[in-house]
């Protein structure tokens, strides 16, 4: 478990009957009777719950990430179709920060002040979502599920409503950093990390060098920074240029995906082949297959500049047809968000919105924003489309525990590398074989509890 404070960053539906039976089923206990809801918080009517979130709809961080949003609200259209949960429908209004923080404080403000939202959920980016988290924690508003593997979610003496969801970077990095010391011993490791003074690349970085510390391996110590803006991107290709000076052959890279697809362009432009070990956020496959196809870095690249990538899941994979997670996924995306690709991106979407059901039901016929997050802190769900268990409880909000290794091949699919993993973000925490059984979705495809 995660101390208070974190360490210094020195280191600079069981698819049962198909598609179709999933977009039929009832939802059974989620209508009360007329009668039984009342206005009991912000944002909570008798038919209705309005929550928000800031996104990267527009700017460096839209590709891929623009679609989240709007799958979790596919998610919910498909759950109001069905009942709502107890009774309510779920409003959410998700408004556009172009991953800018400014942006997000404005935007934050108005759901808040104006669109009195009962909880934030799923505001997305480490530097966006730090402007505002002690606001939001001092209004005691609900701030669940941050699309962002910061460790500084977890801290719940400064931040008691606010909880992560995708693994931290910390946790992520550690387990990174041991595949790359047991396959990779003999290579130099480098860095190419958003910052220098964003969380998001030292919080990974910290991880990383927790596993690699005392393995003799070779670490380039001068990481390559980059700046989420168009200045930034431009500045990428030097960035590698001077990896590849310094003969590093392994590039760990924690980068959101356009700067994750400039740097293997640029190291491709360089004929430099090194190895790219790259977090999840910066990974999916289509996101950067559209991105270097599309013309996006002013001309088109072949998507297989990607093929021997690196990184890790905490999700079922996007091309394993018989998961039933998937098969749910797909088939309310294609009735309520036919518009969207079916990737990484979109899974992650519906995942959260998934949790974010469990954790409503959890609240109460009546939900206040205090029950709603004591529901988080005992919720102790075992069912869910992670791959391994939830580290809530009242002294820790950090989301999931570990991931799992996978490549990406030539034509842009994932294989697995390994084990499912679990650790914790201490330097001492050991890796540890997760052993649990996977679990499948209810018949209706929305949680019983």
């Amino acid at each position: 478990m995660r101390p208070e404070i974190s360490r210094s960053r020195t280191l600079a539906v069981a698819a049962a009957g198909g598609a179709a039976a999933l977009l039929t089923a009832a939802c059974g206990s989620s209508t009360p009777t007329s009668t039984s809801n009342t206005a009991s918080a912000p944002g909570i009517t008798a038919s209705q719950v309005t929550i928000g979130s800031t996104q990267p709809l527009t700017g460096p961080a839209a590709p891929g990430y623009s679609e989240i949003a709007p799958a979790s609200n596919a998610y919910f259209k498909y759950v109001n179709a069905h009942g709502g949960v107890n009774g309510r429908k779920i409003n959410y209004i998700y408004l556009d920060d172009q991953y800018n923080p400014t942006s997000t404080a404005t935007q934050t403000h108005k759901l808040v002040l104006q669109d009195q939202v009962f909880a934030m959920f799923q505001a997305l980016g480490t530097p966006t979502h730090l402007s505002v988290v002690s606001y939001l924690n001092s209004n005691h508003v609900p701030d669940l599920f941050v699309a962002s593997g910061c460790n500084c979610w977890n801290n719940t003496s400064l931040y008691p409503e606010t909880f992560g969801w995708q693994p931290n970077y910390t946790i992520e990095g550690k387990i990174l950093g041991q595949y790359i010391a047991q396959n990779f011993a003999s290579k130099k490791v480098g860095f190419f990390l958003q910052g220098p003074n964003d969380e998001f690349g030292a919080d990974g970085l910290l991880g990383v060098m927790d596993a690699l510390q005392g393995k003799g391996l070779n670490v380039d110590s001068t990481p390559a920074y980059y700046t989420p803006t168009a200045a930034g991107a431009m500045a990428v290709g030097a960035a590698i240029a001077g990896l590849q000076a310094q003969g590093v052959q392994v590039i760990v890279s924690f980068s959101v995906p356009l700067f994750t697809a400039i740097a293997e362009a640029s190291a491709a432009g360089l004929n430099y082949h090194a190895q790219f070990v790259v977090s999840n956020v910066g990974s999916d496959p289509p996101t950067l297959a559209g991105i270097l196809t599309g013309g996006a870095l002013g001309k088109k690249l072949p998507a297989g500049l990607i093929g021997g990538t690196i990184s890790d899941t905490y999700l079922p994979l996007l091309t394993t047809s018989t998961n039933p997670w998937v098969t749910l996924f797909k088939s309310i995306e294609a009735t309520y968000a036919p518009s969207l690709p079916w990737d990484g991106n979109v899974e992650y979407g519906m995942s959260e919105a998934y949790t974010f059901v469990q954790a409503l039901k959890a609240a109460g016929q009546n939900p206040t924003r205090a029950s709603i997050v004591a529901a988080v802190e005992s919720s102790h769900w075992t069912d869910g489309p992670g791959l391994t268990p939830y580290a809530y409880s009242s002294s820790d909000h950090n989301g999931f525990t570990g991931v799992q290794m996978v490549t990406v091949d030539a034509t842009g699919n994932l294989t697995t590398l390994g084990p499912v993993e679990t650790t914790d973000d201490t330097a001492s925490g050991a890796i540890s074989t997760f052993s649990g059984a996977a679990s499948t979705p209810p018949a209706s495809g929305i949680p019983s509890d």
